[in-house]
């Protein structure tokens, strides 16, 4: 019964592995890309249909309380069956790595409103454009990660359907709030939920799925099986 107690509890921490490298990887392409490109010169891609979306400050909450959706879809996502987990975590590995070329490649911009310091969603909003500069741009990571919340449960039997749903509602409205709040652009949207698309399938050939689940049974292994070696040993004493 220990034994299986313990078997479960190391199951449990193998998981904590994909999605730490997630966010990391998450934070250092963004941060590597504005490191590199930051002085380069960006292209604002704004067309007309995008002059005609409003400029809402309240969608800022939308915007901002996103990182919550994807915390919660995330560790679901990694709490699914192995090969499944594999796959979309190889999947959000190799996005990022397109958004890292494009980043690099096509170096975007946009014109944000002027916005008088006024009221609180107005305060709100100056925070973002103080905290979130307008480059790396194309394509969304908001609109990336956003989506990938949803397609990483989509169909799932052990996720009710109304969750689903819910994810769904929640990654559109995180689509529209990157227009509404100005941050990003039509192009930047579609971008964003074609690439998480287009990786997740990529991700379903073995090789790639197959190659992420090696490196990170070789890292749980060096990691957890040594720390648990460990234990015994010291019980023994």
């Amino acid at each position: 019964m220990l034994k299986k107690q313990r078997m479960a509890n190391m199951i449990q921490k193998e998981r904590v592995i994909p999605l730490l490298f997630a966010f990391a990887f998450n934070m250092a392409v963004y941060a590597g890309a504005r490191m590199i490109a930051g002085e380069w010169e960006h292209y604002d891609i704004e067309g007309p249909l995008d002059r005609l979306i409003p400029f809402w400050p309240p969608s800022a909450v939308v915007y901002i309380g996103c990182y919550l959706f994807w915390a919660v879809n995330y560790i679901i996502i990694a709490r699914q069956d192995k090969s499944e987990m594999c796959r979309f975590f190889a999947a959000d590995f190799l996005s990022r790595l397109v958004c890292f070329g494009c980043f690099l490649l096509i170096p975007t911009t946009n014109t944000r409103p002027v916005v008088e310091p006024d009221g609180f969603w107005n305060r709100v909003m100056l925070l973002v454009y103080e905290v979130d500069a307008a480059d790396n741009l194309f394509p969304s990571i908001h609109c990336l990660v956003s989506w990938f919340c949803y397609i990483g449960i989509r169909g799932k039997k052990e996720i009710p359907k109304w969750y689903q749903g819910a994810s769904c509602l929640m990654a559109v409205l995180v689509c529209v709030s990157t227009l509404t709040t100005k941050q990003h652009v039509i192009i930047d949207v579609a971008g964003g939920v074609l690439l998480a698309e287009f990786c997740y399938w990529i991700a379903k050939q073995p090789m790639l799925s197959k190659s992420y689940e090696k490196v990170l049974d070789m890292i749980n292994d060096k990691i957890f099986t040594k720390g648990n070696m460990g234990c015994r040993v010291k019980r023994k004493q």
